[in-house]
């Protein structure tokens, strides 16, 4: 007998697996949150999971409650005997930390794929990983999908005349260049160093942008320093005009009142994690995951090929 498919929603990501369940074609599973005055929570399913493909959507970015939480509903899954557990997170929460860039620090990403391999999912669904390597850490499979299935036609449908993609910084070239090629434009690299994180020292532009309309590519904006910078210094060289797209939109600090004040036309992002409610920027235009994950799902579930959106 064919198992069913449920979808559930943590707390914080309820506003994209609402759409991800309508593109499905069916409601998303019934569960509650209690809360005790001490801020501990528990989850708990209001309707059997038993022998089904439990699909738990959750996006881990700040607080780290998101994560635990998502934890705590894999482990809930798992006691009341679920087929298969797969942890859907549009955005992997703490992938900046891989490896060990200097002494005694923590590899958060590999502390985070031990924490959901011991809670007990069978399958990781996610999207733009900060750093490919970080499907290793796990032993199950990792479906790494690419927001480049949803970018590459918005930038298209632009049809800007003198198209160049650019990296914002060394580390961002492999999907600059993968971007370019499918475009057949051309691409520049900004090379920036830091001497502490999200504060930039200093960067240099390698490639012409002389009356280029510039679109620059990376996985994750955050305080949006780096696309300020980076447009600032293509327009004095002489660009069109400077876009972004960028998966993830942290967006934190000052980074709406920085991309309102920069030469950026547009930052174009999806919807991994929600915007500011109380900031409304003409600037940014959001893309949605929902239809994407949602045909995955299905291929997941009937055991089909997703490599179509293995673009990177």
């Amino acid at each position: 007998m064919e198992s069913q498919v449920k979808i559930f929603s943590g707390t914080q990501s309820m506003y994209l697996s609402t759409s991800i369940a309508a593109s499905y074609g069916q409601d998303l599973g019934k569960m509650t949150v209690s809360r005790f005055s001490d801020g501990e929570f528990q989850p708990s399913f209001e309707e059997t999971v038993r022998g089904a493909d439990v699909f738990i959507i959750q996006s881990t970015f700040p607080p780290s409650d998101n994560l635990f939480e998502l934890l705590l509903m894999i482990d809930a899954a798992k006691r009341a005997s679920a087929k298969q557990i797969i942890a859907v997170m549009p955005y992997f929460g703490f992938a900046r930390q891989d490896r060990k860039d200097k002494p005694r620090v923590a590899i958060g990403a590999k502390l985070v794929a031990n924490l959901l391999s011991s809670a007990g999912v069978t399958r990781i669904i996610t999207m733009d990983l900060h750093a490919d390597q970080i499907q290793g850490f796990f032993d199950f499979p990792v479906d790494h999908l690419y927001a480049s299935s949803i970018f590459l036609p918005y930038i298209q449908s632009l049809n800007l005349p003198n198209l160049t993609i650019a990296a914002p910084d060394m580390g961002g070239s492999k999907r600059a260049n993968a971007y370019a090629k499918y475009l057949n434009c051309d691409i520049v690299i900004c090379y920036k160093q830091r001497k502490v994180a999200n504060k930039i020292e200093s960067m240099t532009l390698i490639g012409e942008v002389e009356g280029k309309d510039i679109v620059l590519v990376d996985d994750i904006v955050d305080t949006a320093g780096t696309l300020a910078k980076a447009a600032d210094i293509m327009m004095e060289r002489g660009a069109s005009s400077v876009r972004a797209v960028c998966t993830h939109p942290i967006l934190s600090g000052k980074a709406y009142e920085t991309i309102e004040k920069s030469h950026i036309k547009e930052l174009i992002v999806t919807d991994t994690i929600p915007l500011r409610k109380d900031i409304d920027s003409s600037k940014i235009k959001v893309l949605t995951v929902a239809s994407l994950f949602a045909d995955v799902f299905k291929r997941v579930h009937n055991f089909e090929s997703i490599s179509s959106y293995f673009i990177s």
